[in-house]
């Protein structure tokens, strides 16, 4: 990459380490030199001169040396997954501040992703490897979070019009076109023919490209995004009468979502092809999805007409049979079952949660106790707090859903705790009673398990030991009596 180019005339280590500290302008223009290896040798024995010198030197030594650029860049990674991770168990439950909140610009301005950008620079090779790290961490921990990663290097790469690299990377059009649609939270008809067109136009022999594609599509970010967009996609076959297999929109997002859920079993198993959707999904799922979305509007609407004009119309407590199956057997379905979990929450329909959640208890590969699911159904149950008063919700969230499996799922348990703490002014005092003693921890659990629960106890003491708030302001009597004021177009109504 760099023969032909001048060769730095430096006779001793002392002379080195001043050229390489001190330097700095000439060392920015790596392209116009390249340091004898001879030096980056005695760079590399001392550990000093090591940690002082540029970058731009750091990048020759790196591209030949992998096991040191993973020293190196290993910290940074387990870093941003630590930041990640900690973000799904945020103190703060807030629909409008939740983990996709942060557009994707922003979330490219992390420290993460500008230190390996600056350690990048413009070297294709140093970039190979670090997404030959993203793979292989992908693969041994089946942290989507990599995914996520391998996205935001190349998007911040893309904004700084680093060329050498996105010219040469068959994902980069594709993964800009997604980028607009999750800053948009919605894939338009017009993105969607252009994420089609890369799609359809993998040629025979260029089918690896598939593998991280794949990855770009299992980032938790690109697939809120796909699913979102499939929602309401469904809302509009509704409002349309049409069906969704007649829906070429409809038919891309979920193959873009099972290729993204694929990842890691093509990655794994280096079979390079694009999972095939199953049919039934299609022809019964979205159907039988459909038909409960026709019961939550039909509700919905029962409930608005006047007294004289309702009918003895009771909710349905049951699903179809096919809802059921799918969200069990199918990862393209259970992951839109979850989703209309959340937009009926949004909605706050209340008698569609209770009749959603028990079917939550068993998904397909535990979906429903993931994190992020988790993390979003407790901020979004936030816009149903004053239903937490009643025992027949709360015991429908908690007894039907949450407690179900928080003892054998320490993250489960961390979630329940987190939404108690958020919500336990709201929640019946008797269930809140009976929640802290199941919610307990035991000498096994981890240190944030208990922290919780003791900030959890904290805030109960305090509430029992301060005098409760009064609803409503007591009235002063004056011993003046109120004058009722007739009311004209410009007089206020209230008493004087």
């Amino acid at each position: 990459m760099f023969a032909g180019l001048p060769e730095l005339g430096i006779s001793n280590g002392e002379d080195l380490k001043e050229t390489l500290t001190n330097c700095t302008e000439p060392l920015k223009a790596i392209d116009q030199f390249q340091v004898p290896e001879k030096k980056l040798k005695l760079v590399m024995a001392d550990k000093e001169l090591y940690k002082v010198c540029a970058v731009e030197v750091k990048r020759q030594i790196w591209q030949e040396n992998q096991a040191l650029f993973g020293d190196e860049v290993s910290p940074l990674l387990k870093q941003y997954i630590v930041a990640k991770e900690a973000a799904l168990f945020s103190s703060d439950l807030s629909i409008l501040h939740n983990f996709f909140s942060p557009s994707p610009k922003a979330r490219r301005q992390g420290e993460v992703v500008l230190k390996l950008t600056q350690m990048i620079g413009k070297n294709v090779k140093l970039y190979d490897m670090v997404l030959q790290f993203l793979r292989t961490l992908f693969l041994r921990t089946r942290n989507v979070h990599y995914c996520t990663l391998r996205a935001e290097l190349l998007m911040s790469l893309h904004d700084l019009d680093i060329s050498e690299i996105c010219s040469v990377d068959s994902c980069h059009k594709f993964t800009w076109c997604l980028d607009a649609c999750i800053r948009e939270k919605f894939v338009d008809a017009k993105r969607a023919r252009e994420l089609q067109g890369f799609l359809d136009g993998v040629k025979k022999g260029q089918e690896e490209v598939l593998g991280d594609l794949s990855m770009i599509l299992c980032d938790p970010f690109a697939s809120n995004t796909l699913v979102l967009s499939t929602v309401r996609n469904l809302q509009e076959l509704l409002s349309q009468d049409a069906l969704p297999r007649d829906s070429p929109d409809l038919m891309l997002l979920l193959r873009m979502l099972s290729l993204g859920q694929g990842a890691w079993d093509m990655i794994d198993s280096q079979v390079f092809k694009e999972p095939r959707l199953e049919l039934e999904v299609v022809t019964r799922f979205l159907p039988a999805m459909l038909s409960v979305l026709v019961d939550d509007y039909t509700f919905t609407v029962e409930q608005k007409l006047p007294s004289e004009e309702k009918t003895s119309l009771s909710y349905p407590t049951a699903l179809p049979d096919n809802f059921n199956k799918y969200l069990q057997e199918n990862r393209v379905a259970c992951e839109m079952g979850l989703y209309y979990a959340l937009h009926i929450a949004k909605q706050r329909n209340k008698n569609a949660l209770q009749r959603l959640l028990p079917a939550l208890v068993e998904t397909y590969n535990d979906m429903a106790f993931g994190d992020i699911f988790l993390h979003l159904l407790t901020a979004h149950l936030t816009l149903l707090s004053d239903e937490f008063g009643t025992e027949e919700f709360c015991s429908a969230v908690f007894d039907g859903f949450l407690l179900t499996s928080f003892s054998s799922k320490e993250n489960v348990h961390r979630h329940n705790l987190r939404l108690l703490l958020h919500l336990h002014q709201k929640v019946l005092p008797s269930c809140v009673e009976t929640l802290v003693k199941t919610l307990e921890p035991s000498k096994q659990s981890s240190d944030q398990v208990k922290e919780l629960f003791t900030k959890l106890t904290e805030k109960l003491e305090a509430q029992k030991k301060s005098p409760p708030q009064p609803d409503e302001a007591p009235s002063l009597d004056l011993g003046l009596h109120p004058v009722k004021v007739p009311t004209t177009a410009s007089t206020p109504t209230t008493s004087i």
